[in-house]
């Protein structure tokens, strides 16, 4: 039966209808095109609507990092507002992002009235004629599946519902929706915004005869391997991928991970480093992965068979990636790990598996202890970024963290058990996105510990004084560490690896690389009453980590730490 709902604006009326479709926060910059939503927000709250909490945002790469952030922490869909034009484009970094790691984000920002009199919400400042495009959505149509501008009020409820519906199907992505500001300044006198949602996402499952092929070889190959570079996708494909991997001895390579596979002490986590499982496969199957290799630098056998399963395997919204799929399966990446245990469970392991087990096993483990016992040499001097990321492992050891690296903690010296545990910046790189990420990732849980480890230069991307506004605002307590070595370190390291031993490299001081004098950082934290330490050598890190994380516990406030880095 249809409730009754009071009548609202156009703009009132698409805020209701997000909530009711399962949205919680709108992360809003706003604007002079704003007013209609801004009085939606108020006519709803007096008239006892249900809404989204709408958030101010001081920058949008903020506003868009969050978003992705609460994704990640929750898997559900939240709304980005922006100014028009401007506004927008300060978007187009997070939506990039948001692209590439399939992150249903739904976008939204005003447009410029396209009326200049005669019409209730026409123009009425200069802005409104300097703020006009002739393709707005110019600015994000690359980074969207799905775009539309609203030209109705009546098409505010099916518009949320369809933009949800397409962000949310398989491949997830995000969608982008120009709001007129005439049109929500209408009335809106469509059907109940509290309906169920009209339009459900479409999901697609792993076929069941390439999973079921898919098992046969593995119980057959010889030398399979795993290659994953966006985790599992939940708890429960987290918690059967390390169980399949281990019956079957898979060794797992976890090469420009942006989220965790496996957990970095379990048997089959195999580092890194392609080339020497490339040697000896004669099964690859690769996780949802971009470029699980380098193929510059990497070779797959010719006898040996490549699978690649995800949403979109082949990723096609890249024009160049040409790696071999032999086998292409589509679906959703926890489904398709869960249909893949289940149809092994129809096969026993051969005998020489086992041997095959311990010979993996031992040279994971061997691995692992070279790498931190290089990483505790990292001590001496000034630190290394492996030095610093095994000493915050132990750290935060048995709290349930969450941990962000941008240039920041590598994976291979920490200790991570759950698919939650660790997450990379996304492979499209817009710098930037692992402090307001944490940001939403704590609004998502603000009782779990949330950790931002990045360069100085990812640092001064996100906008840092806005970010820190939002902690202290809405009482974000994240632990932001500040890996500083004063130079935008991987750029040096691109450049290295093309000319090893070239002009730039034998340079005393690289061009365009180096980010000194490097700011204050301890004063822009403390300018928002954060806790805030400058950490020069490791005698020191100890101590810090332990009175940033007490502030934390005890005062519920962000705290901020600065790591001087070897370059």
């Amino acid at each position: 039966m249809k409730r009754d709902v009071p009548s609202l604006t156009a703009g009132g009326a698409l805020l209701a209808r997000l909530r009711a479709i399962g949205v919680d926060y709108i992360f809003a910059n706003s604007g002079t095109d704003f007013p209609p939503i801004i009085e939606g927000l108020a006519e709803a709250a007096a008239k006892s609507v249900p809404l989204p909490q709408a958030l101010v945002m001081p920058h949008e790469g903020a506003a868009m990092g969050m978003a992705h952030g609460y994704y990640l922490a929750t898997g559900r869909s939240q709304v980005v507002m922006a100014h028009t034009n401007v506004g927008l484009a300060n978007c187009a970094i997070g939506a990039i992002n948001a692209a590439v790691e399939n992150i249903p984000v739904l976008l939204f920002s005003g447009r410029t009235p396209a009326t200049e009199q005669g019409r209730f919400g026409a123009r009425t400042v200069p802005i409104g004629w300097g703020q006009e495009m002739r393709d707005q959505t110019a600015l994000v149509r690359e980074a969207s599946k799905w775009d539309y501008e609203l030209r109705f009020p009546e098409q505010v409820g099916e518009l949320a519902d369809r933009a949800y519906a397409i962000a949310n199907s398989t491949p997830k992505g995000p969608v982008y929706v120009a709001l007129p500001r005439e049109v929500l300044c209408e009335g809106y006198a469509g059907p109940d915004v509290a309906r169920p949602l009209s339009m459900q996402p479409a999901h697609i499952a792993a076929d069941q005869r390439l999973i079921t092929d898919l098992a046969a070889r593995i119980a057959k190959a010889k030398f399979p391997v795993v290659f994953a570079q966006h985790g599992a996708g939940n708890a429960e494909a987290f918690a059967a991928l390390s169980a399949l991997v281990n019956r079957w001895a898979i060794p797992v390579c976890q090469y420009w991970a942006v989220q965790l596979a496996l957990p970095t002490d379990h048997d089959m986590h195999a580092g890194c480093d392609p080339a020497p499982l490339l040697e000896q496969a004669d099964l690859v199957i690769v996780l949802d992965s971009l470029a699980p290799w380098s193929q510059q630098v990497h070779m797959v056998r010719d006898d040996a068979m490549v699978v690649h399963i995800g949403p979109d395997p082949l990723k096609a919204r890249t024009p160049i990636r040409n790696f071999r799929s032999d086998i292409s399966i589509v679906g959703e990446l926890p489904d398709a790990i869960l249909a893949l245990q289940s149809a092994l469970d129809a096969h026993e392991p051969r005998a020489d598996v086992e041997a095959r087990r311990a010979d993996i096993a031992s040279a994971n483990a061997q691995a692992r202890r070279a790498a931190l016992t290089k990483a505790e040499a990292g001590r001496d001097g000034v630190m290394s970024a492996h030095y610093v990321a095994k000493t915050v492992s132990e750290a935060i050891a048995g709290r349930n963290a969450i941990l962000l690296s941008e240039r920041g903690c590598p994976m291979e010296t920490m200790t991570l058990s759950h698919h939650q545990a660790w997450y990379q910046e996304p492979h499209a790189g817009g710098l930037g996105w692992s402090f307001p990420a944490a940001l939403g990732m704590q609004l998502a849980d603000r009782e779990r510990l949330v950790v931002a480890t990045m360069g100085d230069g990812s640092y001064m991307f996100a906008n840092p004084v806005a970010c820190h506004q939002i902690a202290e605002a809405l009482e974000l307590p994240v632990l932001v560490i500040i890996m500083n070595n004063a130079e935008w370190a991987a750029v040096r390291h691109s450049v290295t690896d093309i000319y090893p031993d070239g002009y730039a490299a034998k340079a005393n001081q690289m061009p365009l690389t180096a980010l000194n004098p490097s700011p204050d950082f301890v004063q822009v934290a403390r300018a928002s009453r954060a806790f805030a330490a400058r950490v020069s050598n490791a005698d020191e890190l100890d101590e810090a980590l332990q009175q940033a994380l007490a502030h934390i516990a005890d005062k519920r406030g962000l705290a901020l730490l600065d790591v001087t880095m070897r370059n």
